[in-house]
């Protein structure tokens, strides 16, 4: 006996809307996963601070670049890999996902 419930309009056999049922009554009692969909996937603050360090890394290399200071070429050394940190943990997390993928 086939079913339209679905908005979509797909069709579901019984036997396939018993197994999806299992498989979300499953996944409902699994406490790990409820807590990692609940939480936000990227944070506000991060795709900002990362395009300002990126700003402020590039603006200290043309900088180091020009001057032989050696107080820049410092200040990038300690800011560049904070930059590049960060912009992995912001690409790690996809944009859309609203933090529901499992990485």
């Amino acid at each position: 006996m086939e079913s339209r419930n679905d908005p979509d309009g797909v069709t579901l056999s019984s036997q396939e809307r018993l197994a999806l049922w299992r498989i979300e009554a499953e996944l409902r009692q699994d406490r790990r996963l409820a807590r990692r969909m609940r939480r936000s996937g990227i944070r506000p603050w991060l795709p900002l601070s990362v395009a300002t360090l990126t700003c402020a890394s590039l603006i200290l290399l043309v900088i180091g670049i020009l001057t032989p200071n050696a107080a820049v070429l410092w200040c990038l050394l300690v800011l560049w890999p904070v930059t590049v940190v960060l912009a992995f943990g912001m690409l790690r997390r996809p944009i859309g996902a609203g933090g529901r993928a499992g990485w």
